[in-house]
């Protein structure tokens, strides 16, 4: 199986940046970002990736860049590997699919979190308080509920630990009313026309996170849109308000961490071969559900 999965890259370009999942260099005028078959659970990058999963990232974000462009601009170029920079057209089959050559753009330090669904933090945060994000929510709902509308319930991001759940009127302090509330308005419109979509094809899309970027003082889309990684997906057979439905994620990868006795401290156990493959199924299935494309 190793050598279906890529973990690192090691291009003759110079690195602009690592991150849990995406390696991305600096060949000048844009960036070239490649999406590794890399998994991070409980902000710990696992020893053993999932296959395919760096290439159905790159295909969803594609996807809904393309989807959602007359809405917001985006970041994204080309994923040609004819467009890849001369210097590293030798390892363009390695690259192939996994990659996005895109703006480079000065991104804005949150994450913009939309819920059309009451799951993970939110529920947590709900039950604490009766509100998401600083927005009160009615009482008496449960687990997985739909909310009568998605909200906006932004993140700062930080350098190292959790992203930091806040309101939108704590990030408006940090990067002004006009663009704040752009960004909230823009992150509803993306979430809402790809949830609409998404319903039509059997997926439930709970919750989402963007990120954005100024170029020329536009704002611009930017990092991976709409995957598996950054929003969570329920199929519409699995749904039922009150408990957690079934994602289309690491939710395999996540129950199996929880009952290893791992303390969730760097480093992370190697995963059994049927908990990569069911990873990697539930994140062909997201693909092939929501655009029709497999993976040869």
């Amino acid at each position: 199986m190793a050598s279906d999965v890529l973990l690192h890259t090691e291009l003759p370009l110079p690195r602009f940046g690592t991150g849990k999942v995406r390696d991305t260099y600096d060949p000048g005028e844009h960036l070239l970002m490649v999406t590794t078959d890399r998994l991070s659970a409980f902000d710990c990058v696992l020893p053993n990736g999932i296959p395919g999963k760096g290439e159905v990232l790159t295909r969803l974000s594609a996807f809904w860049f393309d989807r959602t462009k007359e809405i917001v601009p985006n970041h994204l170029i080309s994923t040609d590997v004819a467009d890849l920079p001369e210097g590293v057209q030798p390892q363009r089959q390695q690259l192939a699919g996994r990659f996005m050559i895109v703006h480079k753009a000065k991104r804005i330090d949150f994450e913009c979190v939309v819920r059309g669904y009451l799951a993970g933090s939110g529920w947590q945060e709900y039950q604490q308080s009766g509100m998401v994000g600083g927005i009160a929510l009615p009482g008496g709902l449960r687990q997985a509920d739909k909310l009568d509308e998605p909200i906006f319930t932004p993140a700062r991001k930080n350098d190292e630990g959790h992203d930091e759940n806040i309101s939108l009127e704590e990030m408006k302090n940090v990067v002004g009313e006009d663009l704040g509330q752009a960004l909230a308005d823009t992150s509803i419109a993306v979430y809402r026309a790809a949830a609409s979509y998404a319903l039509d094809r059997g997926i439930i899309i709970a919750d989402t996170k963007m990120e954005f970027g100024l170029l020329d003082n536009h704002l611009l889309l930017i990092d991976e849109l709409l995957t598996p990684d950054s929003s969570r997906f329920w199929a519409v057979g699995d749904y039922a308000p009150g408990g957690s439905p079934p994602s289309f994620d690491k939710q395999y990868v996540r129950d199996w961490l929880e009952r290893s006795g791992w303390n969730k401290q760097p480093p992370a156990p190697e995963l059994p071969p049927e908990v990569v493959a069911g990873t990697s199924a539930r994140y062909r299935e997201a693909l092939e559900w929501l655009t029709g494309e497999t993976l040869s």
